[in-house]
């Protein structure tokens, strides 16, 4: 298989990871009701990046729920500092990743 926007074979397409480096992504925690807190994630391009596969991952390893709502990635509870270092992990920029 070939990947239709570089033209190399799928085990060595960048595509991916050059969308990754580009992204501008905020992540902020928002008051929801009943008084719960969910972390939310914005930014990130659904039409370039695996978004859920990527929510997999982070509701794996932060142990929480979440999920995808209006082009935002919205996870239970208070773990912003923790999706920052996840996404840095996952080969997001570190300048293009905007903890508020």
């Amino acid at each position: 298989m070939v990947c239709p926007k570089c033209g190399l074979p799928e085990e060595l397409c960048v595509c991916e990871m050059i969308a990754k480096e580009k992204q501008m992504i905020r992540i902020f925690v928002e008051k929801k009701r009943f008084g719960k807190v969910s972390t939310i994630i914005q930014g990130i391009d659904k039409s370039q990046i695996d978004v859920k596969s990527l929510l997999k991952k982070l509701k794996s390893k932060l142990a929480c729920g979440g999920t995808y709502k209006e082009g935002n990635i919205e996870l239970q509870g208070d773990h912003k500092y923790k999706v920052a270092e996840i996404l840095q992990k996952e080969g997001f920029s570190k300048d293009m990743i905007e903890v508020l």
